[in-house]
């Protein structure tokens, strides 16, 4: 079956998005499909090196072309250039030819336009990665919005504690049906080399505005961190964090140095995903915070970067989303709500990190193996 999956490697060059879309490409493909990348986004492409956009696309095709050469999945990726409408990868009359004979349309993100010859693919899904915060969007979008992303056949969410009692995202007017990242396990191989005794994570102070729904305000990371500022000093364990500045450069690197934190510009440190994947792996762990309204709405989200530290054999102690409901924790995987419950699963973890670090090993072979994955969104959507 040919399966086109939508993403963004190339409009964001940097850092480990790649592994959110191409596991996706990487795992259909290992499941015996047809498979094609496609970067349409009717956006204007974004250069990191002036930190600007820009309607030449050079730099971000040329990313795109290593990137898939890299994984072995050259010759099998389409980009569309918003600014003049070239092809790139492929002719305009291939790119039409390959979605003319596919079955299967992936909107990973919703991050593809949904043109004519997409929309004319058997099945469509629609898989939103940032719940609570798509579905307010839903409520307040557009017709033409609204509409484009009805225009799919099936609604996927991250949101894995979607529709229990004690989740508040809305479902403004979906069926939203529960999946999560998938991950090439062999891409991301347990570490047999002792890491930097440091527990790190990777992240944005904030990424946009929050939004309003009920009468309330829901929050980006920069809300939650606030909360557990004062962890470095509670503990003698080392914490540093891959963070970017954010809209407005308002993160108060000083602030977070004073408490104990160490602080890295991801853009310097982590320009691809090899780099990305290698500061992953060289950290004891990773220690980390979520949206304040993934954690609000009790939405079980689970960060697709959790799950590749996990794969590489490096605990995780992450602040709960409601993703406690649907993952084991207390081995290898610990979650936490307040404070006192962070330093505790610091300690938890290291008091016998092998038998930890195995275990986050099994956890990822037990929950996101991207074969297992998605067959079971294959499955449910009857493909």
């Amino acid at each position: 079956m040919r399966i086109i999956v939508t993403g963004l490697v190339g409009q964001y060059a940097f850092g480990g998005v790649a592994w959110d879309y191409l596991q996706f490409v990487e795992g259909f493909r290992r499941l015996g499909h047809d498979v094609w990348y496609l970067e349409d986004t009717e956006t204007w492409p974004y250069d990191p090196i002036h930190n600007t956009v820009s309607a030449d696309c050079t730099y971000n095709v040329s990313y795109l072309r290593g990137v898939m050469e890299r994984l072995g999945l050259g010759g099998r990726w389409m980009y569309r250039n918003c600014p003049d409408a070239s092809y790139h990868g492929v002719t305009e009359t291939q790119a039409r030819q390959i979605c003319a004979d596919a079955k299967l349309f992936i909107n990973v993100s919703g991050c593809g336009w949904l043109r004519p010859e997409y929309a004319a693919i058997p099945k469509k899904i629609f898989l939103d990665s940032d719940p609570m915060f798509t579905q307010v969007g839903l409520l307040t979008a557009s017709a033409e919005v609204r509409q484009r992303v009805a225009a799919h056949d099936f609604h996927f969410t991250f949101a894995e504690n979607i529709g229990a009692p004690d989740c508040r995202v809305p479902a403004a007017g979906f069926r939203w049906r529960p999946t999560r990242q998938p991950v090439v396990l062999d891409w991301f191989p347990a570490g047999n080399e002792a890491p930097r005794a440091v527990f790190t994570t990777v992240m944005n102070w904030t990424s946009y505005k929050p939004c309003e729904h009920a009468g309330e305000t829901w929050g980006q990371k920069d809300v939650e961190f606030e909360r557990f500022m004062t962890l470095p000093q509670r503990t003698a364990e080392k914490f540093e964090l891959a963070c970017g500045k954010g809209p407005g450069n308002k993160r108060p690197t000083e602030r977070l140095e004073q408490h104990g934190w160490a602080i890295i510009e991801p853009d310097v440190h982590l320009p691809d995903p090899w780099k990305y994947r290698d500061y992953l792996r060289n950290s004891r762990g990773e220690w980390s915070i979520a949206k304040e309204g993934y954690v609000k709405s009790r939405s079980g989200w689970f960060s697709c970067r959790s799950a590749c530290y996990l794969a590489l054999g490096r605990p995780c102690v992450l602040q709960d989303t409601g993703w406690s409901k649907v993952y084991p924790t207390g081995n290898g995987l610990f979650a936490f709500t307040n404070l006192d419950e962070a330093v505790a699963a610091i300690a938890s973890a290291n008091a016998d990190y092998p038998r930890h670090s195995a275990a986050a090993r099994r956890l990822a072979e037990q929950m996101f193996d991207c074969r297992q994955v998605l067959a079971a969104l294959l499955a449910e959507v009857g493909a």
